[in-house]
């Protein structure tokens, strides 16, 4: 074995004072390591707040009105889909200067995008073209129930419908359920 030229270097050797300098600088970056870790995410962090509802008068809604108006002549709110978050259910119609115009009857959500979007329609479950307006109207234990006015024949005036059937909606494998209550009836 060569013998080195060069001397002992003074800081091969360790002495006490340094192994106690090392371990005090150990002990503060743990400590500083501990104190910078983030927040756990798990049950003890607060549940997010329900959403409010959606506003049924911000919503666009696939009617034909030939430029006239429409309306929202009814509307509720619940939690349709078991999310937490209710949903707004609106009954819609053309505005018509006499007669019943027939209805739709559309579900919303939130719109998608930053801050208090408008509510957007993610389910039709009447369209104005079966030619129904809405009687009663309620959003109960997670189910939408509407009393359908109709007409038996052209023959029947727009006015008085002759027709009257309860339905039901339940959201069920990711679509709209629909269930009549007891069958149609001559009203």
């Amino acid at each position: 074995m060569q013998t080195s030229a060069v001397t002992d270097l003074a800081h091969t050797h360790a002495r006490p004072v340094h192994w106690l300098a090392t371990a005090a600088a150990m002990a503060g970056v743990v400590a500083l390591a501990g104190l910078l870790q983030p927040h756990p995410a798990g049950a003890s962090a607060a549940p997010a707040a329900p959403l409010p509802a959606p506003d049924a008068a911000t919503a666009h809604y696939p009617l034909q009105c030939g430029g006239a108006p429409s309306t929202v002549a009814q509307k509720a709110t619940g939690d349709l889909d078991g999310d937490g978050n209710p949903e707004t259910v609106a009954v819609v119609h053309c505005e018509a200067g006499s007669g019943t115009p027939p209805s739709g009857i559309y579900v919303l959500t939130h719109g998608k995008g930053a801050g208090t979007p408008a509510a957007r329609v993610v389910a039709t479950l009447v369209e104005p073209s079966q030619l129904k307006s809405v009687g009663d109207f309620a959003v109960r234990d997670g189910a939408v129930q509407a009393t359908l006015l109709g007409y038996s024949s052209a023959d029947v005036p727009s006015c008085c419908p002759d027709q009257r059937e309860q339905v039901k909606w339940r959201w069920s494998g990711g679509a709209f359920v629909r269930t009549a209550q007891d069958g149609a009836r001559a009203v």
